[in-house]
């Protein structure tokens, strides 16, 4: 009888941790489809750089691109009040599929890098374009600071994904 009990427990207790495992990959699966939409699944993280590979067809080992986390790869890019994390999506061509501001501690956040006209103004962007805040990329005044760290996080992190992913015709390593 002792032992039914502990089997329960055991059972219950690895069934509620599955759960909320569960609605923590639903909602990092959620925001991986929104930086890559084009993408049919994506594999866990792993390899250096740290990355999730995005696969253009279901059960298939095609692969479309990658989506990356700025802060693992730039993690001393920092804005106004630290760390912006974002979540970044790029092709095999170079080109940026997605941008997603995760967590920032921005005073004027929500005039700055909150809003999607920041990020959405990433998407389609090819790596080898100069990423210049005031240029290319929108300027916000009383932000600057922070614009141009989370622009700097941007473009630093693709570069290097590619630079140690892909091969310069646009191939996978």
């Amino acid at each position: 009888m002792r032992n039914v009990v502990f089997a329960l427990l055991v059972a219950g207790a690895v069934l509620s941790f599955a759960a909320g495992q569960a609605s923590v990959d639903s909602k990092l699966q959620g925001q991986l489809k929104q930086v890559f939409p084009g993408a049919s699944g994506f594999s866990p993280k792993g390899g250096s750089p740290p990355h999730f590979t995005a696969f253009s067809d279901p059960g298939s080992k095609n692969v479309a691109g990658f989506v990356f986390w700025t802060t693992e790869l730039e993690p001393l890019e920092r804005g106004y009040d630290g760390p912006i994390k974002m979540l970044v999506g790029l092709d095999t061509k170079g080109i940026l599929t997605g941008i997603l501001v995760v967590e920032h501690h921005e005073p004027y956040g929500d005039f700055s890098v909150e809003p999607p006209q920041f990020a959405a103004q990433f998407k389609g962007k090819n790596i080898r374009d100069p990423f210049k805040v005031g240029g290319d990329i929108d300027a916000v005044s009383r932000a600057t600071i922070s614009i141009n760290s989370a622009t700097r996080a941007i473009r630093n992190s693709a570069r290097r994904i590619a630079r140690q992913l892909l091969t310069p015709d646009g191939q996978v390593k």
